[in-house]
């Protein structure tokens, strides 16, 4: 008799464990933050309120100084945190790809979100709600860490360890933005889906700071919820300078069969000197090296020659400041056999159809290179189009609905309404 109760004791004890087991496993996968509530509402989810701060220790929260209100529900998932001002939640996550659900709306009020991810990189764009209504909108974000899993790490620049942090840290983070900015609740779950890496300059990396924007943190918004974008863009970066930080060598020890890699550079590669440097010989060599080496892990390359800088001569066309940079791009991607998107002459359309003074608006207030929210986006719907008009496998990635862009009929600036992130820096991107 006491032999049979140590068993069935036994056995609903191994039962438990389990059970608890399991849970963890599904806790490591999926994580669910509810918003203003008093208690969880759904089965593991965390109820977080206004006064729940980040700290590594506590792992989630919203980051300082955000002041948000959040409002408990009367019934199921009506409770939600909002500010009227943009705000930060953040929550630790291992390096990887994750599904994001967000929850919008309000019982009484309409609302208003705009949503960025780690760096300013937009994922919706606009979400509104009216009085009483909730709708859930998916996206997914990379998180990725300095590490390098065959060895070694990123040779991270001084400010990647400071004003850029975000992109490197512990924690996945989400800005909501816009006019009012309400949350019920955020679903994280991680997933295996096919990644775009981006490999470049300041002109396709995520800019930290107002009112630096780059195409690279702006092209996530019109991808859809069946693939993440890494973008392993650095400013000041050249193809050499990428390969001594050990850039490549962390795309290349994520990247895999299905995935996608599209390159930029050339700023900054054309100001390097020496011998054997130059757009023909290392240049090019470079490109093509990237390029095989992303292939050999059985990855889809796009080669993307620079944008043009706002340079226009008397008669309001823009001039080549870059010399056979361009020509080697596209010399490279015929001889490797990979799609090019010529960025330097769709730039050159989208700049002269503004003008030489009119196409201010695309740039930082005095910088002829670097372009602000507006000047990125209008790069990045140059880009998509380019992938729809080659037919790019990338293609089927794309948001559905998307209407016909235009470089030379940009989009009217009176009309962009993507509301800028409260970070705002006096300190210029490296390269020009």
């Amino acid at each position: 008799m006491i032999q049979k109760t140590r068993f069935f004791e036994t056995l609903i004890l191994l039962l438990i464990l389990l059970f608890l087991g399991s849970e963890l496993r599904v806790s490591a996968q999926k994580r669910v933050y509810e918003f203003g509530s008093e208690s969880s509402l759904a089965h593991g989810a965390v109820t977080v309120l206004g006064t729940d701060i980040y700290s590594p220790e506590k792992g989630y929260g919203f980051e300082p100084g955000t002041g948000v209100l959040c409002w408990k529900g009367t019934s199921r998932k009506n409770g939600n945190c909002t500010s009227n001002k943009p705000f930060y939640f953040s929550t630790a996550l291992p390096e990887g790809n994750y599904r994001v659900s967000v929850r919008f709306g309000d019982r009484q009020v309409a609302t208003s979100t705009v949503v960025k991810a780690e760096l300013r990189r937009l994922m919706i764009e606009s979400i509104e709600t009216n009085p009483g209504e909730f709708l859930t909108r998916t996206f997914i974000v990379n998180v990725r860490k300095p590490q390098i899993s065959t060895g070694g790490e990123v040779k991270l620049k001084d400010r990647e360890k400071t004003s850029e942090r975000w992109a490197w840290d512990e924690k996945l983070t989400l800005e909501f933005n816009g006019v009012r900015p309400t949350i019920n609740s955020i679903e994280i779950q991680k997933v295996d889906v096919p990644t775009v890496f981006l490999l470049g300059d300041s002109t396709v990396c995520d800019q930290p700071s107002e009112p630096y924007a780059s195409w690279g943190q702006m092209i996530t918004r019109f991808f859809d919820g069946k693939i993440a974008v890494a973008n392993h863009a650095e400013s000041g970066e050249s193809l050499k300078s990428s390969l001594g930080a050990k850039r490549l060598e962390k795309v290349l020890s994520l990247i895999k069969p299905g995935d996608f890699l599209m390159i930029q550079y050339g700023h900054n590669d054309e100001k390097e000197k020496g011998d054997g440097i130059g757009a023909f010989t290392s240049y090019k060599a470079s490109l093509k090296q990237f390029t095989e080496a992303a292939k050999a892990k059985g990855a889809s390359v796009t080669l993307i020659n620079p944008m043009h800088r706002r340079t226009f001569d008397a008669s309001g066309k823009i001039t080549n400041s870059h010399g056979d940079y361009p020509e080697a791009v596209r010399q490279a991607a015929k001889e490797e056999n990979v799609p090019l998107i010529d960025l330097t002459a769709m730039s050159k359309d989208l700049y002269e159809a503004l003008g030489k003074d009119g196409s201010g608006v695309l740039f930082k207030a005095g910088d002829g290179t670097h372009h602000n929210n507006y000047g990125s986006y209008q790069l990045a719907k140059t880009i998509v189009q380019a992938i729809r008009d080659q037919k790019l496998p990338l293609a089927k990635f794309l948001i559905k609905g998307l209407t016909k862009f235009d470089p030379k009929k940009p989009d009217d600036l009176k009309t962009f309404a993507i509301p800028a992130s409260p970070a705002v820096t006096d300190l210029k991107p490296l390269g020009s």
